[in-house]
């Protein structure tokens, strides 16, 4: 699938706005109602902030230094792998969403969390992921390549913003579920 790298990039900062203001939103809501979860194996929804805090530790360095470390000129268009748009695509919430296992290191179920200390962190983690989209909106989002969580895995920086911003989009969908409980 072949994108416009300008509109990938302004959709996905929007998407991740919208993240920003939701978790804002969450400074006002009780630790609590934060905290609660339906199950024991269920996630609340500091869980699932948690959870996508640690893949962004991950990710924002990893982009971060790709994308300094590079001197490609910028392409109006980047082509999406097979493996990179499935991934991409797979993370966006639908309906009858199946649950997938994490890796441990990354899964914050039963970890004695803090609704200040998730919020803000999550906050300053997204900030930090809207300024690496404005950087990219200068560099070559098909030619750059970025590691994943899965050691044998490369992305097209592309495929790496679309598929970690769709993976937040799916876990602050499953977190608004969770507060409606």
């Amino acid at each position: 699938m072949v994108y416009n790298s300008k509109e990938v990039i302004e959709s996905l900062i929007k998407m991740t706005g919208s993240h920003i203001s939701y978790a804002n939103s969450l400074l006002k809501v009780s630790e609590d109602k934060l905290q609660y979860k339906e199950t024991l194996k269920s996630w609340s929804v500091l869980e699932c902030l948690e959870h996508l805090n640690r893949y962004a530790l991950f990710y924002n360095k990893e982009i971060h230094k790709r994308m300094i470390s590079s001197v490609l000129p910028f392409s109006e268009t980047f082509k999406s792998t097979f493996l990179g748009n499935k991934f991409a695509n797979d993370m966006l919430p639908k309906e009858g969403m199946k649950t997938m296992n994490t890796f441990k290191s990354k899964n914050p179920n039963a970890s004695k969390l803090n609704k200040e200390s998730v919020l803000l962190s999550f906050i300053q983690l997204q900030e930090e992921l809207l300024n690496h989209l404005e950087i990219a909106k200068s560099k070559n989002l098909d030619k750059i390549k970025t590691k994943t969580t899965l050691p044998i895995i490369k992305f097209k920086l592309g495929d790496t913003f679309r598929f970690v911003i769709h993976h937040n989009e799916r876990h602050i969908v499953q977190s608004k579920r969770v507060l409606e409980i």
